[in-house]
């Protein structure tokens, strides 16, 4: 009891930073190609589930993807979806895509990503 009571005031008198040092957010790098992933490698983008996967390959088959843009064409994509997947999406090369957990940034404070 009293080593618990420790930790809490040692958290009280580090202030805020220490608590937010344990936040973490996701962070997704890479490319899918939309023609070629396999429904596990879709399943790693954002707001996509086992399901959707699956509608994608299904969709793939009978025609292949010509344009990332084509993708709100699957049922349960629409525009708003297809925006915060663009950036991963490719019809050629190989899939990249890694999702990793990262410290969050401290609040306040905006983080700039860029494609290098």
């Amino acid at each position: 009891m009293r080593a618990l009571g420790a930790l809490v005031l040692g958290l009280l008198l580090c202030g805020p930073g220490v608590a937010e040092a344990g936040k973490l957010r996701t962070q997704y790098t890479g490319m899918v190609n939309l023609n070629e992933a396999t429904a596990e490698q879709l399943d790693l983008l954002p707001g996509v589930g086992e399901k959707a996967a699956q509608r994608i390959i299904e969709h793939r088959k009978k025609r292949p993807f010509q344009r990332v843009e084509e993708l709100v064409r699957v049922k349960g994509f629409g525009k708003k979806k297809f925006l915060k997947l663009k950036a991963h999406l490719a019809l050629a090369g190989p899939t990249t895509l890694r999702v990793e957990q990262v410290p969050a940034p401290p609040e306040g404070k905006e983080v700039v990503a860029t494609n290098n």
